[in-house]
């Protein structure tokens, strides 16, 4: 199975993580949702996977293009 890589798309502080290790993810499902700006923006799968690792945990501030998980396909 190929593995790859989930990036943030902007700054922000993680609010929620929502997928677990060795979950099965369908395209588009949230994997953890960030707090920018006030407002509340979901990191999204971005094809039908299963989630590796988590790399971030709730309260993390993360940086634009920052890896926030890994996947199988």
């Amino acid at each position: 199975m190929p593995r790859s890589t989930v990036k943030t798309e902007i700054t922000g502080k993680v609010w929620k993580v929502v997928a677990e290790k060795g979950q099965r993810l369908a395209e588009d499902e949230p994997i953890v949702i960030l707090e920018s700006m006030k407002m509340e923006i979901p990191v999204l799968a971005p094809l039908d996977c299963t989630v590796v690792d988590i790399l971030v945990g709730e309260g993390d501030t993360v940086a634009e293009g920052d890896v926030i998980a890994h996947i199988e396909s």
